[in-house]
């Protein structure tokens, strides 16, 4: 049963933020390596860059006490929404959110301390575009904490999806651009360089996601955000026999590798 395919590639529903914070598994992971790995001190004025619907924007609010103000920015207007409630829920008074584009931020020049990203710069359409932005509303000597996940993201499917391909005759250069756009250690460390920060910490770690076989991973509502690569790299006119495939040969319990990475840069 491939009904996971009957689903629009990028659909985001109405709606779907309050549905959202299911997946907080997943960003709380990474949240929970970019706290461990930053030293909490005082700041001023932190900014949380694709703050979704407020993780880790609220907890960075809190940790560093009421001396500290902290903005949350995000493009998609239910989640900007969802996390104003949960601010309010919360009494949080030093943390707020704005909808915008990290391409473009409605910040003065030099307005921050601290600048965190939770697993955005691979959301962002222009990673340099954005991180650039990022130091120009740094402070001299403000830090950058960002967090992500690398190429080698669950290589266990992209091996199997690739092998399947191959055998169909079809070449897998989509699948592997949508692979590596991940990008590696050293490429986002030349990221953040080239933005304007001095590399001062990067920290690698990694996790599994173990699933019973093929189809609940395909049917996960976390792997929705992978699925939708993977269907625009096989294609709409291969995908109906692909899927199934990959299903058949992934019967068996399996673990999905994530590997993570932290970045921590300080403006030079």
């Amino acid at each position: 049963m491939t009904d996971y395919l009957d689903r629009p590639i990028d659909e985001v529903p109405a709606g779907w933020a309050e549905a959202y914070d299911e997946t907080s598994f997943w960003g709380a992971r990474f949240g929970a390596l970019l706290l461990d790995s930053l030293e909490i001190e005082p700041v001023r004025d932190g900014l949380d860059v694709a703050c979704g619907t407020g993780f880790p924007l609220i907890e960075l609010a809190q940790v560093h006490g009421r001396e500290s103000q902290w903005v949350g920015l995000d493009p998609w207007h239910d989640a900007v929404v969802r996390a104003r409630r949960k601010i309010e829920m919360h009494r949080v008074p030093n943390a707020r959110v704005e909808k915008g584009d990290a391409h473009a931020m409605p910040f003065a020049d030099h307005s921050f301390d601290l600048i965190t990203a939770n697993l955005g710069i691979n959301n962002f359409d222009d990673p340099p575009k954005a991180l650039r932005e990022c130091a120009r509303v740094a402070r001299p000597g403000a830090r950058i904490a960002l967090t992500t996940n690398v190429t080698g993201h669950m290589a266990e499917v992209y091996e199997v999806l690739r092998e399947i391909l191959r055998e169909r005759g079809t070449v897998t250069h989509a699948l592997d651009e949508q692979e590596r756009h991940r990008g590696t250690r050293d490429g986002l460390e030349r990221l953040v360089r080239d933005a304007g920060f001095d590399v001062t910490r990067v920290v690698e770690s990694s996790f599994t996601l173990p699933f019973v076989d093929g189809a609940a991973m395909l049917r996960h509502s976390l792997v929705k955000w992978f699925l939708d690569g993977w269907r625009k790299a096989v294609g709409a006119e291969h995908e109906r026999e692909v899927f199934p495939e990959l299903e058949r040969r992934l019967a068996e319990p399996l673990r999905c590798t994530i590997p993570m990475l932290y970045i921590e840069g300080v403006r030079s």
